[in-house]
């Protein structure tokens, strides 16, 4: 009597309880924006991050005019993560490129 084909998809027990490993990034509706001025707020449940453009870069005026372009709303969680990465991001870029004032 001839032996089933093997499924090689299957996984022992234990594994089948792992968490999977790593993260893939589906980039299929990612757009890219230049922004040059942010600004943050919060309230209990959320931080709130606007991005925008300050039109008047090259010309001081008296009442800077910017166009927001974007608004992230985050758990104060996830605000937590977003900080210990950008801190880790500029102290990493601050080591090759010289501080930041």
């Amino acid at each position: 009597m001839a032996t089933p084909p093997r499924d090689d998809t299957e996984k022992p027990a234990d594994a089948k309880s792992a968490p999977p490993q790593g993260v893939k990034w589906d980039t299929s509706e990612l757009k890219s924006s230049y922004c040059n001025v942010a600004n943050a707020t919060s309230t209990r449940e959320e931080v709130i991050i606007n991005f925008g453009v300050n039109q008047n870069w090259e010309r001081p005026k008296a009442v800077h005019e910017v166009q927001l372009l974007h608004r992230i709303i985050l758990s104060p969680y996830a605000a937590k993560r977003l900080q210990e990465l950008l801190n880790k991001l500029i102290r990493e870029y601050e080591s090759r490129h010289g501080q930041l004032k």
